[in-house]
């Protein structure tokens, strides 16, 4: 069978006749990061909508205490060899989850747009190849359980260094004047957290025998937020986002802090500063900081522009833009070993985190057609 335009239109239709009920079925688990056995259900429901072709394989996921991830491998007797990337889990409690509804033409639950549609679509496109081994040599999908809570690194990329292409189903996106639009550009990104440690005392009696942890977080947010410098040489944003203070009651000066803030930058390099900015004390009170959670930049517009964008316009009779995104993504870390991958062909859709997020189904077809002709152009570059 040959991947054409006719093919590509043909599968993409199939895979937005049944998206629904796939996706309906995954957001009906409640999978917040760390669930194990919600991790297990979901793993369980992926291999059960996988073709009967492909070899199911649990590994190790990257951080510790959680589920194993999943591996789904397609073998056949083409040369391409390309990778699918996705996450299961969602930041969403358990009694917050929202099952699946249809609201005023939007498809709206609890983790729908990030990313359990573009895990349903990227599910859609391995069954439409499962029929044509002879354009591949292996097919990959992995799902994984902890993007959304990860700390650590990440342990996957290294097994599929070589590969041809590494396709990530996070949501997609329109260019700025209107065309559809595939992300193959994002900041690096990283968690900063500073804990104070400071003395009590009686905030009416006796104030001046405390040392106030809340005044010198406080501090430490005004200083990193002042490095904040989204139109400089690096794009770094700074942003202060949680605080908790350890004060025991109203009238208690707080012997404890903890201040979080979110890093955004084009290099991981630019986030020393912001921690080299955070002294040790202020005021008599004690400050640790430390960077927690280190995501890498991923910039490959100009490869995917050059070898996957025109191709993939072919098969789909229109152009597709490459363009970039600020959030961070699994993609990030599989683009240090695989220098053609590609994010954002999942679905449109929006408000991700929060309790209204959603899919627009219109954008189910076309995008799986994107999908579609993405994976098709990387099977022929592989195979050239």
């Amino acid at each position: 069978m040959s991947l054409d335009r006719g093919w590509v239109a043909a599968a993409a239709r199939r895979i937005a006749e049944r998206f629904e009920r796939d996706l309906e079925a995954m957001v009906a688990v409640s999978s917040p990061s760390g669930d194990v056995a919600a991790a297990e259900e979901l793993c369980a429901l992926v291999a059960a909508l996988l073709p009967d072709e492909a070899e199911i394989e649990r590994v190790p996921c990257s951080s510790p205490g959680f589920a194993p991830d999943l591996i789904a491998r397609l073998r056949g007797s083409g040369s391409g060899r390309v990778v699918l990337l996705g996450h299961l889990d969602t930041v969403v409690a358990h009694e917050a989850h929202r099952p699946l509804e249809r609201l005023d033409g939007r498809l709206v639950g609890s983790g729908t747009i990030d990313m359990k549609a573009g895990v349903a679509i990227a599910l859609g496109v391995v069954r439409a190849l499962a029929a044509s081994p002879e354009q591949f040599a292996e097919l990959s999908l992995i799902t994984v359980v902890d993007e959304e809570w990860r700390t650590g690194g990440f342990d996957h990329g290294q097994a599929f260094a070589g590969y041809d292409a590494c396709l990530c189903f996070e949501a997609g996106q329109l260019a700025p004047g209107g065309g559809e639009a595939v992300v193959a550009k994002r900041k690096a990104a990283g968690t900063l957290r500073a804990v104070a440690h400071g003395v009590a005392a009686h905030a009416g009696s006796s104030p001046e025998k405390g040392r106030n942890a809340l005044l010198a977080i406080g501090e430490v947010a005004r200083r990193v937020a002042a490095l904040n410098d989204p139109d400089g040489p690096q794009r770094l944003t700074a942003t202060p986002t949680v605080l908790h203070s350890g004060g025991d009651a109203f009238n208690v000066v707080p012997a404890t802090a903890e201040l979080v803030c979110d890093l955004r930058a084009d290099r991981l390099e630019a986030f020393q500063p912001v921690l080299d900015a955070v002294p040790g004390e202020i005021d008599g009170v004690g400050v640790e900081a430390e960077l927690v959670r280190l995501w890498p930049g991923m910039d490959s517009r100009e490869p995917v522009a050059r070898l996957l964008a025109a191709p993939a316009a072919e098969l789909l009779g229109g152009p597709v833009h490459v363009g970039g995104r600020g959030g961070a993504s699994d993609a990030s870390h599989m683009a240090e070993q695989v220098e053609l991958t590609v994010d954002g062909l999942g679905p449109r859709g929006g408000h991700a985190h929060h309790p209204d997020e959603f899919v627009d189904p219109a954008s189910v077809e076309p995008r799986a057609a994107i999908a579609l002709a993405f994976t098709a152009a990387a099977l022929a570059q592989g195979s050239g």
